[in-house]
């Protein structure tokens, strides 16, 4: 009896450091207990296909044999929506700005910007690779509900600040091109914009595509016009590389142009986006996801700047020759609807007309493409089924849009977009620092965080954007304040609402920096310290052996006993994926 029972208790010991998987695709750990009994988990792998699509990364059978060029191309499409924010009317208008006031000295915020938000992006991709989870359910499920329900309103402010460029930019393009009443154009510029959401019933990649083409479209306008100006090369790289601000404005001009490259909405959406695609559930499964979509967003990315280098070429190398007077008053205060006139007058009627198009791509696929982050943000925050939000999401953010838009009118054009690219601006912060803090916490990404150099890039660029919005809205505040024609108490009523709305602003920034972030591990890493060690074996390159199931040692089973509250008497099964 003592005999067998020590071979028993061998036996046990062998199966707690090696585990053991059966017929079923069960992963089993198993750990000794007294009297030579044990204790056994039963972890049931095959229950994934059971969760949620947003979640579902693909399974342990990765698609290692394909070749890296289809791998890359299964992961081609968020970079491409992405980009379209940089290439809004809003981005158009700033851009036309910089060129007629300073020619080609601001160029270099534009590679700077750029490099910044490829900084950003990577980081809003990671999140939602490593986690499972988009930004939108990592900030409902982490901060108190006061905190994350002002964050959705924020959030949501955001993307109706960031769609009014769109719906203006459109409404003006088909005012130019078919000359239908800016009215009418508003709301043909919302029917479209339903009509191409309505693509998502056949799959996210169908939407990518259609976003692609508009922005291939828009890009091919530009570099048509590009062509027919010919700028001096010279001037140009000379502009890119080297920082030279010139003329009256250079500072204000070149802050507009850095703060308008980074957008709130475009973190959500790019967190989420990267969820439609199915990657293993392995270390480096998920590192070439990560690479992948590295390289298809700087791809993305690289084009949208190479236009807004076309954009800025274009107006500083109009306005730098010798114009009539009426053209050269013009160039000094371009606008969108001007832009047309001073083509036409100068390139002729084909120019213009070429203009219209990127015009009306560039505010169409924006409307899109802050629409379907939309959709993301409120199911993170919300947690209402897809269903509805298809149908809820886009009233909500379009309406608003179309009422202030239609209430504008042409004339207010200018002056719309720039109240919406100030209210991005102070909306920002409260998307950008929860993404850095999500993305640096050790609690929650592990062994797979991000570099810490480019964390502390993040931060030192993002404490940067956040104070030159602060100091300017002050300076500008107080000099409209000191110069203004209101009567003194007057005055004094608005200061006394928004100083102290400033300093609760800051309060709560502060707040969201400090604040450490709880979330546990989703899914298991390869070391964890301490109580539970989780083993992966490698997949084999032959395809009988990617058939087999991946094999979990969980040891001991006291963790799981004081983790997951299991009764040390009873033999349970759980479902990983649910758990973790």
């Amino acid at each position: 009896m003592e005999e067998g029972a020590k071979i028993g208790r061998e036996h046990e010991q062998q199966q707690q450091q090696h585990g053991r998987v059966n017929g079923s695709g069960r992963v089993a750990a198993v750990g000794g207990g007294s009297g030579g009994g044990g204790d056994e988990i039963e972890i049931e792998v095959a229950a994934a296909a059971g969760a949620s699509p947003s979640r579902q990364h693909g399974g342990l059978h990765g698609d290692v044999q394909a070749p890296t060029w289809k791998r890359f191309l299964a992961h081609v499409g968020p970079g491409f929506v992405i980009s379209i924010a940089y290439l809004d009317p809003s981005n158009l208008q700033t851009d036309l700005v910089a060129g007629s006031s300073h020619r080609y000295s601001l160029l270099w915020v534009l590679l700077f910007g750029f490099i910044f938000v490829l900084t950003v992006q990577s980081l809003a991709a990671n999140l939602g690779i490593i986690t499972g989870r988009h930004l939108a359910e990592l900030c409902m499920g982490e901060y108190p509900k006061y905190v994350k329900y002002c964050l959705w309103l924020l959030a949501e402010l955001g993307v109706i600040a960031a769609t009014i460029p769109g719906v203006l930019g459109t409404a003006l393009a088909y005012n130019m091109l078919l000359h239908i009443p800016f009215w009418a154009g508003v709301l043909a510029c919302g029917t479209c914009t339903f009509l191409i959401l309505g693509l998502q019933g056949y799959g996210a990649r169908k939407m990518e595509f259609t976003i692609s083409v508009l922005m291939l479209v828009m890009a091919t306008c530009f570099f048509m016009e590009l062509g027919k100006v010919n700028p001096p090369a010279g001037g140009v790289i000379e502009g890119l590389f080297i920082p030279r601000p010139k003329g009256d404005y250079s500072t204000s001009d070149a802050v507009a142009m850095f703060g308008s490259l980074v957008v709130p909405h475009n973190l959500f959406l790019h967190s989420s986006l990267v969820l439609t695609r199915k990657m293993p559930y392995t270390s480096k499964g998920r590192k070439d996801a990560s690479t992948f979509f590295l390289l298809e967003n700087a791809l993305a990315l690289f084009i949208a700047l190479l236009v807004n280098v076309a954009i800025v070429s274009i107006s500083g190398t109009i306005c730098a020759n010798n114009l009539s007077f009426a053209d050269t008053s013009t160039c000094s205060s371009l606008t969108l609807n001007s832009t047309y006139v001073l083509l036409k007058n100068i390139l002729g009627k084909s120019s213009s007309t070429v203009y219209g198009v990127a015009l009306l791509v560039s505010g169409q696929s924006c409307m899109v493409a802050t629409s379907y982050a939309g959709q993301y943000i409120m199911q993170g925050f919300s947690g209402m089924r897809k269903c509805i939000i298809y149908l809820v999401a886009p009233c909500f953010t379009l309406l608003p849009s179309l009422i202030i838009c239609s209430i504008g009118g042409t004339l207010r054009v200018h002056r719309i977009i720039n109240i919406a690219a100030i209210v991005l601006s102070f909306v920002l912060p409260f998307a950008l620092i929860p993404l850095i803090k999500f993305s640096s916490s050790c609690t929650n990404i592990g062994p797979y965080k991000n570099a810490t150099s480019i964390i502390r890039i993040a931060w030192i660029l993002s404490l940067v954007i956040i104070g030159i919005n602060i100091y300017f809205f002050c300076t500008s505040f107080v000099a409209w304040l000191v110069h203004s024609d209101l009567p003194r108490v007057v005055n004094a009523i608005i200061s006394s609402l928004v100083f102290p709305f400033m300093a609760a602003y800051i309060a709560a920034l502060i707040y969201l920096a400090f604040r450490k972030v709880n979330l546990s591990d989703p899914f298991p890493t390869n070391s964890v310290s301490g109580e539970i060690e989780v083993q992966h074996i490698q997949i084999q390159e032959k395809q009988e052996d990617l058939d087999l199931t991946s094999t979990f040692a969980i040891e001991p089973v006291r963790w799981g006993q004081r983790h997951w509250n299991i009764p040390p008497s009873e033999n349970l099964q759980y479902d990983v994926f649910k758990k973790l």
